[in-house]
């Protein structure tokens, strides 16, 4: 799973970096190095209002289902709902009409993942995965609306996940879907509802390409530490080494 992640670009920075066609109203979130379940994160989907353009947004990191009827309903079931599996995403009633018509990118500098019993690392040793090859990360996501009995509209989002690959399955067994720029309008296309075509665009053939990981400090399980220092790389000791 992805449970933690990090994000400083700015609106602009992001507007340039994800091809934003239209002026964004999103308020400008500080730079962040913990972002946790829950907090406010950008997505970057079909604009609403024009056309073939892209918009920066704002939503609640988690999927809120649209049949709770209370807020505190649908907040409580939310942070189980922050990853959404590749597999079975068109099928899970939380995530499959998201899926098939609010389709986002989730910006992200990189992601954090804690190693398992059953890699050959330290269980639980947390590692920072980012990019050699792209500022950040464009992570396939999908969003949705949750609307109070009163009419409150509150937006969430979840990240995708699928099986990991390479040497990041030493680290942990799920990793982010990454969404290929080639392939970044099929995916946010609203119109496009072609669920095998739409799995195809997460079948990415080599979903490690370019991502390196580093150990980092356990200041991150604390979602208070939030600095650059958390993902600064630091020394395993033997017999753990880094790939």
């Amino acid at each position: 799973m992805c449970g933690r992640y990090a994000q400083s670009l700015n609106t602009s920075e992001l507007a340039e970096e994800f091809g934003v066609g239209v002026q964004t109203h999103a308020e400008e979130l500080p730079s962040t190095w913990n972002i946790a379940p829950t907090n406010p994160i950008y997505i970057v989907r079909a604009s609403q209002m024009i056309a073939e353009q892209r918009e920066l947004s704002i939503a609640s990191w988690g999927i809120m289902a649209h049949w709770h009827q209370s807020e505190s309903e649908a907040r409580a079931s939310q942070s189980h709902a922050i990853n959404a599996r590749s597999e079975s995403i068109h099928e899970k009633p939380t995530f499959r009409n998201a899926f098939r018509t609010q389709r986002c990118l989730v910006p992200a500098d990189g992601y954090y993942e804690w190693a398992t019993a059953l890699g050959k690392y330290s269980p639980k040793q947390p590692f920072y995965i980012s990019s050699s090859k792209t500022r950040s990360l464009p992570i396939a996501g999908i969003w949705s609306t949750w609307k109070s009995m009163e009419g409150e509209i509150i937006q969430s989002a979840a990240i995708i996940t699928r099986e990991a690959v390479g040497d990041l399955a030493t680290i942990h067994s799920r990793m982010p879907v990454m969404m290929p720029r080639d392939r970044w309008d099929a995916w946010l296309d609203p119109s496009q509802h072609d669920v095998e075509l739409l799995i195809s665009l997460m079948n990415n053939p080599h979903p490690d390409d370019g991502l390196v990981a580093r150990p980092v400090s356990s200041e991150v399980n604390l979602v208070r530490n939030n600095s650059p220092r958390l993902i600064e790389p630091i020394t395993l000791g033997e017999p753990d080494t880094l790939f």
